[in-house]
């Protein structure tokens, strides 16, 4: 690892054994270390350094982990900084303790040092992807396409509702509060898009509210408008010192107000096209593809995908395919629940750990099998405290071109589709195994398909089978007889995907995948 990538780690523990022991590990791996005998150590080597994660130890003398863990995490500097315990202590109640205080991850005493290293490079990978995307606001309400939100605060309910009329009229969405108190709980529950207030109000004036909002580091990157009869120069003059947006005085009317309130929301529109850009842009530099360019090439086999993300915005599926040995190859695709760029996080994440699953499969030779991939998959996930309260789906299926087999095993996924090209017969191949890290043991199992010249394996996200056409009919109903009515000799993946374009008009719900596999 170059120097100038390296990684810093602060691991804090009061046992210098343990500590000597990631430290060892850790610096073979290419990792700058700083250690730290307890809480105040850690304080200063996390203020005084570049740290770009945090191992600790929950039970020490002088603080304990969580509370040193929720104390650097009220910081906003360090909000976003892995922090991951390591501990003797992993009941449901220590992991729930510690995803409170802010914490990652757990890894246990004692521990693999494999599994450390695969934790810190996948917390790692993450922080990068935030560094890169950044936190002010989440990037997923900053693309959704509904009306801008205003909040309207004015003691003047008459005044207000004249305005708020007018703002609804223009097509945004208005909230109204009567002072400056309603109206911070408005913006914390609701947060709005603009923030409009009067100056002139009871016990609370707009130059206080403004205060408030500048205090809350949730609130205070809102655009703020002051909407005032109070028209002297000091009065505009203190308005901006406050960092307020705009000042528009209520003799001016409902069509400036409106025409302030549009300019701002389409100055905002032009820097959320710019975070689209900058969004695929970090993805490219950092490599973090979730489905491959190419198809596969495999012998006795034509394997082909289509992925399409939701309105261009990078999320939640992801396809990838492992060669393993000579025969053998396996197919993935998986579905993050969730739309947009917070679903493609925790893809990424996910795509990590199948490929570290495989990698351990393969150590133990043989023929690898579905349930196999699975298993090691959801040992990981289950492990992995932050990553296994988000609900995936997977699908993995083997095949093998001595054999003209399929294998196929499924985490609480879709029921691959299987078409028998002599008979024209369409099934569905279920699999009852649960959704990644619900439980230890997720109960998957193979199921194993023969296939001939021509028949089909179709694998798909829920993106297809949801999406509705404008009678709001979901293409689920019609996805069996549109496979059925394929010609063998066609390509399956272009048959279905110009019937499912058809269907929608091209207006997906979410993200679509398909992957099909044909037998030669």
């Amino acid at each position: 690892m170059p120097s100038e990538e390296k990684k810093s780690i602060l691991i804090i523990d009061d046992d210098l054994t343990i500590r000597k022991l990631i430290c060892y590990h850790l610096k073979n791996n290419g990792y700058n270390i700083f250690e730290a005998n307890g809480a105040e150590e850690g304080f200063k080597l996390l203020y005084g350094e570049k740290i770009d994660l945090v191992l600790c130890d929950i039970t020490m003398q002088d603080m304990d982990g969580y509370t040193f863990c929720k104390k650097v995490k009220e910081n906003e500097r360090y909000r976003v900084l892995p922090f991951v315990f390591v501990t003797a202590k992993n009941s449901i109640e220590d992991k729930s303790k510690a995803l409170e205080v802010g914490g990652d991850d757990i890894i246990t005493k004692p521990f693999e040092a494999k599994e450390l290293l695969l934790k810190v490079q996948a917390l790692l990978k993450r922080r990068e992807i935030y560094r890169l995307y950044g936190e002010k606001k989440s990037i997923e309400q900053s693309f959704a396409e509904e009306k801008s939100k205003i909040l309207l605060v004015d003691d003047d309910l008459s005044l207000a509702k004249l305005f708020q009329y007018n703002l609804v009229k223009a097509g945004f969405e208005c909230m109204v509060a009567p002072d400056a108190e309603e109206g911070l709980n408005l913006a914390k529950s609701n947060p709005p898009d603009v923030i409009v207030s009067d100056i002139m109000m009871p016990k609370i004036d707009g130059f206080a509210f403004r205060k408030m909002i500048i205090e809350d580091p949730l609130l205070r990157q809102i655009p703020f408008i002051f909407l005032t009869s109070k028209g002297a120069e000091e009065d505009i003059l203190e308005g901006y010192d406050l960092g307020i947006t705009d000042y528009v005085i209520k003799t001016a009317g409902p069509r400036v107000v409106v025409a302030k309130v549009t300019a701002i929301m389409n100055s905002l529109g032009k820097e959320r096209q710019k975070a689209v850009s900058e969004l695929h842009d970090a993805a490219d530099s950092i490599h973090a593809t979730v489905v491959p360019d190419n198809f596969p090439v495999f012998p006795g086999f034509e394997i082909k995908h289509w992925h399409q993300t939701y309105k261009g915005i990078p999320g939640g599926d992801f396809i990838d395919y492992f060669d393993l040995g000579e025969d053998n190859m396996a197919i993935i695709l998986g579905d993050v629940m969730g739309k947009k760029w917070k679903a493609w996080y925790f893809a990424f994440a996910y795509i990590g750990y199948v490929r570290s699953a495989i990698r351990v499969a393969l150590q133990k030779g043989g023929d690898i099998s579905p349930k196999e991939i699975l298993d090691e998959v959801n040992r990981s996930i289950y492990h992995d405290a932050k990553i296994s309260e988000v609900f995936t789906i997977l699908s993995v299926l083997v095949i093998n071109k001595k054999t003209m087999t399929a294998k196929y095993s499924g985490a609480g996924d879709l029921p691959l589709l299987y078409r028998n090209a002599a008979s024209g017969e369409v099934s569905q191949i279920k699999s009852d195994g649960l959704l990644l890290g619900f439980m230890p043991d997720g109960n998957y199992n193979n199921v194993e398909i023969n296939l001939n010249a021509n028949d089909c394996i179709f694998m798909l996200t829920d993106g297809i089978t949801e999406s509705r056409n404008f009678s709001g009919e979901q293409f689920n109903d019609y996805l069996i007889d549109a496979v059925k009515n394929i010609d063998p000799i066609n390509d399956p993946l272009e048959e279905l995907k110009r019937v499912f374009i058809a269907f929608t008009a091209g207006k997906f719900e979410d993200d679509v995948s398909l992957i099909t596999v044909k037998a030669k």
